[in-house]
């Protein structure tokens, strides 16, 4: 069983690795913690996610775990200017390099960030927002209308204004990031978001790999 330590942003993408993820990757002989970023620094509190901040966290937690990833996202990521999501990745990874040295298992420090947002993940399929409180028919159309503009969930662009989190605040007032979004990611069902969002689907399958490593 490969012990993998997952950084997350916030408690939010903590549930989310605990309520879907943990079970998923336990039988693929993958063992999942997540921990907030910066707990591994005993600093105890998620977001305001930084390359410093993250490689700190992923050197950290190398030493401990066999295997060490992020989910943490490209919205508001502090010092993304001027970068892809891709490049950034890129510069993350030769970050780590640096700081792991020759030595470090390289397939096994899977830094990732989610492009754009993990509410992105949420528009594989519009309809489980019925179930957030005063869900209005007119509102879920307006999320699904969203997701038809699209080719993936995944390129819901992050505009200060048109984030996925911004976009379903608007139309569902009374969604709250911690108590709904695990709740909507379990029931819309991981098979559909792997199928819909394939960045994140690539992931977790080298996650899933790890078991066999």
């Amino acid at each position: 069983m490969i012990r993998l330590a997952i950084s997350v942003e916030g408690r939010t993408e903590e549930e989310f690795v605990r309520g879907l993820l943990q079970e998923h990757l336990w039988a693929a002989g993958v063992d999942v913690t997540p921990i907030l970023v910066g707990s591994a620094r005993n600093r105890w509190k998620g977001g305001n996610v930084s390359a410093a901040v993250l490689v700190g966290d992923m050197r950290l937690l190398s030493h401990s775990f066999d295997a060490v990833t992020s989910l943490v996202d490209f919205y508001g990521f502090r010092g993304r200017e001027g970068r892809t999501v891709d490049e950034l990745v890129a510069d993350l990874i030769e970050e780590l390099r640096a700081k792991l040295g020759p030595k470090a298992r390289f397939d096994r420090v899977i830094p990732y960030v989610q492009l754009h947002e993990f509410e992105g993940l949420l528009f594989s399929r519009p309809e489980a927002f019925e179930s957030v409180p005063d869900a209005r028919e007119s509102s879920v159309a307006e999320l699904r209308s969203v997701r038809a503009g699209f080719a993936s969930p995944e390129l819901i662009n992050d505009g200060k204004h048109t984030a996925p989190s911004k976009r379903i605040q608007r139309a569902l007032p009374r969604y709250r990031k911690e108590v709904h979004g695990p709740r909507l990611a379990t029931r819309i069902g991981l098979a559909a978001i792997r199928r819909e969002c394939k960045r994140f689907d690539s992931w977790l399958a080298r996650l899933e790999a790890l078991g066999g490593s």
